[in-house]
């Protein structure tokens, strides 16, 4: 039953209580973090190696103004635009011949299936480098390029740049192929039945619903091959393809700064893939909302949140309206009893 202190009071509220006169005030509660000495000392331990790495390239015997010159010249940034180009058009060409040959994978027709694993069985099982020097020297074979209406000499049209596109290329188009067709099989094939008792074709459903989902799942390990393709791009330097490794080797046999241009060509490669790899990161933060699982936070909310970890916190303040809890836990104390004083009222 409600004692005689409950009257004028909502009965659904909760009851309120006071601390017994003369008593002492609870403390305010203090969260101490957590030290992870683990990891201080995983900490003082990288930093001594890297101190020693520094140590021991600060005495090493190369010519740090060799590559300070040479980090900009003419030569190195022709060769780093010549990696960018081959880089992007191998990869447009491999994302659309892999997406297409997925496609033809999934396909009930058992000639199309036949044909798209044949061509991944074979450009996944040789290297990279045959490949190259396949295309490279495929006017030992084919001197002359003749489609009937129209021949050419094969040396003027498999050209390093050619040869260095086509290897590439139809390398990677292998490799995305499986990467399209894990993203595709990924997709709820509710979503395709939903679509076709909609009455939307067999093309426009795998244009407008069953692609969109399946980037999300695409998009992370197409980032990582972009990667591996600018610096798989460094094999081309074999077939005299004037990219980034070889405008290093050329500089270096005319200087015999071997070590230096090798620095100087790692520095760029080094940049190249930082720069990348931040726009994979966004790229994979877009496509993953909506899905289950929350984005990543961006580096600069990394950045601001151990920011904010250092901040003090304040005090929690007392429940009963004691000393420590500040003057918000007197007032709270002061509205309950009048609200009591009130009911008796």
């Amino acid at each position: 039953m409600p004692g005689p202190d409950d009257k004028g009071r909502d009965p659904g509220s909760a009851p309120h209580t006071t601390a017994a006169p003369g008593s002492p005030p609870p403390e305010a509660i203090r969260a101490v973090p957590v030290r992870h000495y683990g990891r201080w000392a995983g900490a003082a331990v990288v930093l001594g190696l890297l101190a020693l790495l520094v140590l021991a390239f600060a005495g090493a015997d190369i010519e740090w103004s060799v590559v300070g010159t040479y980090l900009d010249h003419e030569t190195i940034i022709m060769g780093a635009l010549n990696t960018l180009w081959i880089t992007l058009l191998a990869m447009l060409l491999g994302v659309g011949l892999g997406t297409v040959l997925a496609i033809m994978r999934l396909s009930g027709n058992p000639v199309l299936s036949t044909v798209a694993y044949g061509y991944i069985w074979f450009f996944r099982g040789t290297p990279v480098l045959v490949q190259l020097f396949l295309w490279f020297n495929l006017a030992l074979i084919f001197p002359v390029l003749d489609l009937g209406f129209w021949s050419e000499d094969m040396n003027k049209v498999m050209t390093p740049f050619m040869a260095a596109l086509l290897g590439l290329g139809l390398n990677e188009a292998a490799y995305m192929a499986e990467i399209s067709r894990a993203g595709i099989q990924s997709v709820d094939r509710g979503q395709t039945e939903a679509a076709q008792a909609l009455g939307m074709s067999g093309n426009r459903t795998m244009r407008r619903i069953v692609l969109p989902q399946a980037m999300r799942v695409i998009i992370p390990p197409t980032g990582n091959e972009f990667i591996n393709m600018l610096k798989t791009s460094s094999l081309a330097y074999a077939i005299q393809y004037n990219e980034l490794f070889l405008a290093g080797r050329t500089i270096s046999s005319r200087t015999l700064a071997v070590m230096e241009m090798l620095v100087v060509v790692s520095v760029w490669y080094l940049l190249l893939t930082t720069i990348f790899s931040i726009g994979q990161y966004y790229l994979e933060r877009h496509f993953a909302r909506g899905s289950d699982h929350n984005p990543p936070p961006t580096p600069l909310q990394r950045v601001r949140r151990q920011l904010t970890s250092f901040r003090v916190k304040p005090n929690l303040p007392s429940p009963a309206g004691g000393g420590t809890g500040g003057d918000g836990g007197g007032n709270e104390g002061g509205d309950a009893t009048a609200r009591r004083d009130g009911g008796k009222g």
